[in-house]
Parts: structure tokens; C-alpha cells; sequence
């Protein structure tokens, strides 16, 4: 397990970054496009490299800011994580105290779940009792580790069901378990190895401490690639996650497929999970525009050959590439009625288009009833991308993240990019 460093250290790196973002001060950033009859105000303009986000029933909201590494393309600068809570004192729909706490070395998970703040490393879940201080005194305590270091896809993003149960992702350090990485028409290894320990969620208990992966945790499903967006459904009481689908057929395959096949393949799918399912990766993939999973490449796969494996179909087959981030469940509380137990999906934006135009940095909604889909998605927040279309991910203006419900049902948005945290809600 890594060792969580000081919160005093946290705090003083995190002062530094926030104090160069600037608070409260005008900037000539766009705003982001809501429906009609919603607003959208900034709770906060710049924290850094903000992901999941949570509320409580008081109003206080917590945020992950996670630590990483500098990317060129996707225009990041190398910093460190913490944990954020931040209060609004006057009801403006404005944070007025923010505090950083808690380790460096944050990823993108943060729940709360039982009077505990749950979040984690790229390698261990920890979490926090919460009481009636903003910052919570108590220690953090780990209650999964064992998890493999991976050069990518390390995010243990959680999910809750009301029987004590918590759910893990483990995401595969692989684009789709070539030979070699990334190689031109590179075979896929059969079996793959990252199936033993990555590519599928794990279930563990909500409450027991320093569990281990091997020894305590049971694998729920499999065949999953790397799962950011997950939630439990209370309407269904069930598990749903939107996976992040493979990348670079075109790339890799040019005999099979097009640089625009490149672009639009696969889907990032939308499912729903029960014990024991499997979702098909490596072996396959989900085609958007023939709603069929096809065979992958690297396992015999030509674009035209359909799998004939036992793998469960998405609910819903989203443009390929745009980054399923994060998954809410809406109460309904506060909004009208068309968005009672329906999913919001927060996608960060696709990155590798290229050379077309990039696309998918937005908010969609899916309504739903007793867990089924009920209509069409729709798009329900954009122009995070800015006034125009860009080619290189790192032009965004913003790459939303994180989603939670307030306690009066306003939807509360991060992205990664400013740090910007949005509070969407009906007009007056």
C-alpha cells in the first residue's frame, strides 16, 4: 500500500496552485451551454485537476484533485493531488472557505457513503469518517489495496449497494492486450494475463479495513477495460458503469480499417452489471453505427467478422472515444419531472480524432425508469470544448469529469482542465 503523505504538505502544494488559478476574479473563459429553463454558475473557477466529486446533506462538497504526471498533449502540467472540501456560507452558489486535506497522491475516486468520505490511489481505497467539521479530523484508514501498479488506466473509481458492499474497478494497462504495445497488426495474447487481476470490477466489503484484492476481494465481472463512470442504481438495485472502449484500430489495423473508422470505432457502452457477467474485452468490441459487437482484430477480427462470444450488449452504444467519465442517478429532486431516476454522463472528450476534429467533451442525459431506458439520450450540457472545434485535446477550453447531486438537487460539475466546478439548476 503507498504511504498517504501529510495533509500539511497537501495543503501547502494545493495553496500554491489555487492562489495562481485565482478566485472570484472575472476571466475570459466560455461559459458552458445549459437547456432551457437552467442556469449554470461557477462554484469555484480553478482547482486544479479535479475528478470525482461528492455533497453532502449539508451542502459541503468534496472533491478529488488528482495527482499526475505532465502530459504535452493533452496540456497538463506535472502536481500533486489532494483532497478539497468546500463550503458556500451565504447560500450564492459560491465557495467561500476551501480547504485541502488528506494524502497526494489522490486518483479519481471519491464517494460518500455512510458517514464515511471514501477515495484512493491508483493502488489502495481509504476513507475518512466525516463529522461536523468541514475538514473531518479522523485518519485515514485503507479498506482495499493489493491492486497491480499500472503505467495507465490506474483509476479505482467505487460504487455502493445497500447490502455493505463496495465495487472497485481495475482497469487493464493495455490498449487491447497486444503482444507488443501498440505495434502495427500485433497479435493479442490468448489468454490475457491482465485478465487475472485488471480488466473487470471487484467486489469487497464496505466496512472491514485492510482488505487485499487476492485474498478478500471477489471478481463481479469481467471484460471490462477501464471503467471511470460507475454508479449503484437504487430504482434497479443494481450496478451500471459507461466503459472507456479500446483505441487506434485504424492505427494499428490499416488493412481492416479506415482512418474514419478509426474515429468512430468502438462505442464507449453503457451497462448494466450483475455478477458474473462478461463485457468482451479484449476478444471484441461494439460497433455504434450497426449496434453489433464485432470480433477484435487481434484475435481473428477483419471489421466485418461479428463475435460469436457469450458477452453481454451495452444498453446504450455511445460515439466512440469520448471518454465516460463519471455516472449519476438523479433523485429528480428540484428538476422536472423528465429527470426523476434518470443517468447523467459526464464524458471528458475524445483525444485521438485526429485528423479530425475532436468531439464529446460534455453532459448527456438518459431517462429511465425502474433501471430500463425509457427514451433516446440527449445532450443536456455542452461548450466545454470553447467557441470551436479543436484537434488537439489540450485546446479545450474545459474536460468535464465529475458529477454529484446537491441536497437540493442541483448537479454539481468538475472538470480537469481549469478546475472550474459548475452548480447547474433550474432557473427561478
Amino acid at each position: 500500500m503507498r504511504t498517504l503523505l501529510s495533509a500539511a504538505i497537501a495543503a501547502s502544494l494545493f495553496a500554491a496552485g489555487a492562489q495562481a488559478g485565482g478566485h472570484g476574479g472575472a476571466d475570459d473563459l466560455p461559459p458552458i451551454e445549459v437547456p432551457d429553463g437552467f442556469k449554470a454558475t461557477v462554484f469555484h473557477p480553478a482547482l486544479g485537476a479535479t475528478r470525482h466529486i461528492a455533497v453532502r446533506d449539508n451542502g459541503d462538497v468534496y472533491i478529488a484533485r488528482e495527482m499526475r504526471q505532465a502530459n504535452r498533449l493533452f496540456g497538463r502540467e506535472a502536481s500533486w493531488g489532494s483532497l478539497v472540501a468546500l463550503r458556500d456560507e451565504n447560500g450564492d452558489g459560491v465557495a467561500d472557505i476551501v480547504k485541502s486535506f488528506g494524502p497526494t497522491d489522490v486518483g479519481d475516486a471519491l464517494r460518500i457513503h455512510n458517514g464515511y468520505l471514501y477515495f484512493s490511489s491508483d493502488q489502495v481505497v481509504y476513507r475518512m469518517a466525516l463529522d461536523d467539521n468541514l475538514v473531518p479530523q479522523s485518519v485515514a484508514e485503507p479498506l482495499a489495496g493489493g491492486f497491480p501498479m499500472t503505467r495507465s488506466h490506474g483509476s479505482k473509481t467505487l460504487a455502493f449497494d445497500n447490502a455493505g458492499n463496495m465495487y472497485v474497478n481495475s482497469g487493464v494497462p493495455t490498449n487491447n492486450c497486444e503482444s507488443k504495445r501498440m505495434a502495427q497488426e500485433s497479435p493479442g495474447m490468448d489468454p490475457c494475463p491482465f485478465l487475472e487481476r485488471s480488466g473487470g470490477i471487484w467486489k469487497f466489503a464496505d466496512d472491514e479495513t485492510h482488505q487485499d484484492q487476492v485474498r478478500d476481494g471477489e471478481r463481479y465481472v469481467t471484460g471490462t477495460r477501464n471503467v471511470v463512470a460507475m454508479a449503484w442504481n437504487p430504482w434497479a438495485d443494481k450496478l451500471y458503469f459507461v466503459m472507456h472502449g479500446r483505441d487506434t484500430l485504424g492505427m494499428t489495423w490499416p488493412d481492416y480499417y479506415t482512418r474514419e473508422d478509426n474515429a468512430e470505432l468502438p462505442a464507449e457502452e453503457f451497462h448494466v452489471a450483475e455478477a458474473g457477467d462478461n463485457f468482451g474485452w479484449p476478444f471484441s468490441y461494439y460497433d455504434p453505427r450497426t449496434n453489433k459487437r464485432m470480433q477484435s482484430p487481434e484475435y481473428g477480427g477483419d471489421g466485418k467478422t461479428e463475435s460469436t462470444g457469450d458477452y453481454k450488449d451495452p444498453l446504450i452504444g455511445f460515439p466512440a472515444h469520448w471518454a465516460p467519465n463519471d455516472l449519476l442517478f438523479h433523485s429528480g429532486n428540484g428538476l422536472p419531472e423528465k429527470y426523476e431516476q434518470g443517468a447523467f454522463i459526464v464524458f471528458h472528450g475524445s483525444w485521438n480524432r485526429m485528423p479530425f476534429e475532436q468531439d464529446g467533451y460534455n453532459v448527456v442525459f438518459v431517462p429511465m425508469r425502474d433501471g430500463q431506458v425509457t427514451g433516446e439520450w440527449e445532450l443536456f450540457i455542452d461548450g466545454f470544448e470553447g467557441p470551436e472545434r479543436v484537434k488537439n485535446p489540450g485546446n479545450a477550453a474545459y474536460r468535464p469529469t465529475g458529477l454529484a447531486e446537491g441536497p437540493d438537487g442541483a448537479i454539481y460539475i468538475t472538470e480537469d482542465k481549469q478546475g472550474r466546478v459548475w452548480k447547474v439548476s433550474p432557473t427561478d
